[in-house]
């Protein structure tokens, strides 16, 4: 109790500052302004528990704190879940690449084989038509030669013939010739 009257002993000592008025330096307030605030708290604060009050807006920020949590906690779940789809769709998307990656060395493999049989079997149809053309071209040049050696021939034994025979054996010859073409003629 002392304190409090050497409180009010220590007021006649201050000097006036010639107004009344309210400090709002927290630092600087003094007695009397704590106490006008607190019978301002007081009246207007009637029926109102201070704490309940305070109580009722810690709650309600607990439950927006709360709730932005959970919000953040589903927020993270589904992006979570997206993710891991993503995932999977890159996991399908590699396996497929492979097998298109693969496939397609089998398939250029499997053509470049296909290739290489098709321009031996050209390449051995075209070595075939060369020798049959070569053959041909054998055949019809001894052909040639044939008719030439038996066309020299017949010219030279006709030479021959006409200067040896004289008209009855030229004669007997033809018709020993017709007669046997005859007799040729006649089997068949």
């Amino acid at each position: 109790m002392k304190n409090v009257t050497d409180s009010f002993l220590c007021l006649s000592y201050w000097p006036s500052a010639g107004s009344f008025g309210f400090n709002t330096d927290i630092f600087a307030t003094n007695l009397i302004n704590l106490s006008v605030v607190l019978g301002v708290l007081v009246f207007f604060g009637k029926g109102v528990c201070a704490s309940c009050l305070l109580s009722d807006l810690l709650d309600n920020r607990k439950q927006r704190i709360l709730k932005t949590i959970r919000n953040s906690e589903e927020l993270r779940e589904g992006a979570l879940e997206q993710l891991e789809k993503a995932r999977a769709r890159l996991r399908k998307v590699e396996t497929e690449a492979d097998q298109f990656r693969v496939n397609g060395y089998s398939e250029i493999e499997r053509e470049k084989l296909n290739l290489i049989k098709s321009i031996y079997t050209t390449l051995e149809q075209l070595e075939n038509y060369k020798n049959e053309t070569i053959r041909f071209e054998q055949q019809r040049t001894i052909n040639q030669v044939r008719q030439r050696v038996f066309q020299q021939a017949l010219q030279g034994a006709l030479g021959t013939l006409n200067s040896c025979l004289n008209n009855e054996l030229h004669l007997r010859t033809i018709s020993a010739n017709i007669s046997m073409f005859g007799e040729m003629k006649d089997i068949k």
